[in-house]
């Protein structure tokens, strides 16, 4: 695996479940996969707050099932599950405007799953790193408090990579800061990952995170 693939995607459909489950033949496949990008990236955008970690759709004949795993579940479903409502507004919105037209008979079953433990969570932490960063904190402050609130929480190992105008330099650079061990040929380890870009006065710089969590039992 080295550097160069995406472990989450280098074990989808041998160790990790898809994140998307339907079926589509023809024209419809794109169309459908466009869909599911942009729901994705809405709800990501919307619900950051929350501290949304994965978005999981599924499919059939007139009903979505979508699957939110966050971290703050109560923001998500609002008082009396008024914000579960909005979310559903937000994605028949979003659909109407791809297809151009009216969605009357779609079901859209909307399910929230709360994370276990946050801290072990690769898209939390990236996220986190990146607010502080955008706050101008110090970033080798940032990254050593990051790895050792992960390792405090039971992972065997986190790798955290920085790319970009670090600091504000005038020439990019990489910066990368390892605890632990972090296998990155073996399948069958429990590797979460996750990237995300901070966008800092003078640049985006690229946050990766590795976590190497326990086996679940």
């Amino acid at each position: 695996m080295g550097q160069k693939v995406n472990p989450v995607g280098f074990r989808t459909g041998n160790f990790l479940p898809w994140k998307s489950r339907w079926y589509a033949e023809g024209k419809s496949y794109q169309d459908l996969l466009i869909e599911d990008i942009k729901i994705r990236k809405a709800l990501m955008k919307k619900l950051e707050v929350a501290g949304v970690t994965n978005v999981e759709i599924e499919r059939l004949p007139k009903s979505m099932v979508i699957n939110l795993t966050v971290s703050r579940p109560g923001v998500v479903i609002g008082r009396g599950g008024s914000g579960i409502e909005d979310v559903k507004r937000d994605i028949v919105r979003i659909l109407e405007k791809i297809r151009g037209q009216k969605i009357r008979d779609l079901k859209i079953d909307l399910q929230v799953t709360e994370v276990k433990n946050p801290e072990l969570s690769a898209q939390l932490v990236a996220t986190r790193i990146a607010s502080d960063l955008e706050r101008r904190m110090p970033h080798r402050r940032v990254v050593t408090k990051s790895i050792e609130r992960v390792m405090q929480s039971g992972a065997k190992g986190i790798k955290i990579v920085l790319g970009g105008r670090i600091g504000g330099a005038e020439i990019s650079r990489v910066e990368k800061f390892q605890d632990g061990s972090v296998p990155t040929q073996t399948l069958r380890e429990n590797i979460d990952y996750a990237q995300v870009p901070a966008l800092l006065k003078r640049g985006y710089v690229g946050i990766k995170v590795w976590i190497y969590k326990k086996d679940e039992e």
